[in-house]
């Protein structure tokens, strides 16, 4: 059951992302200066790299937080929920604005993808305790 609960949690910030993303797609496009073709999508909206590659990195994230809560008892969806709201707002945001600041990225970016983070863990936290 543990390993559904994981992939339910992955799939649901994956939705929750795709959302995120879609109603931020141009500022987050412009932030993050990427080409885009002659429509005005990203040039590599075709390569499924990305895709597969952000679904594998939510199991990774949804499987060690299954194992934190396990660990700490959280059992219930309101404990799961903050527990995933803390794990991105205070480990996964301040990692990526770390990493921007350094790389001269813009602001918006940093929140843009900070918030995701934020967004998806939350959303993780939430699915990983209906289980």
């Amino acid at each position: 059951m543990e390993i559904l609960s994981v992939l339910a949690a992955a799939l649901a910030s994956y939705v929750a992302g795709s959302v995120w993303y879609m109603t931020l797609a141009k500022p987050w496009m412009k932030a993050a200066e990427i080409e885009t073709d002659e429509s005005g999508r990203p040039a590599n909206a075709s390569d499924p790299l990305p895709y597969i590659t952000a679904f594998l990195c939510a199991v990774l994230v949804a499987g060690m937080m299954r194992h934190v809560f396990s660990l700490s008892g959280i059992d219930t969806m309101g404990a799961g929920l903050i527990a995933g709201l803390g794990v991105g707002l205070f480990l996964a945001a301040p990692w990526i604005v770390t990493n921007y600041s350094f790389a001269g990225r813009k602001r918006a970016l940093m929140l843009i993808d900070g918030g995701y983070a934020t967004l998806g863990c939350a959303t993780m936290g939430l699915v990983l305790t209906l289980f």
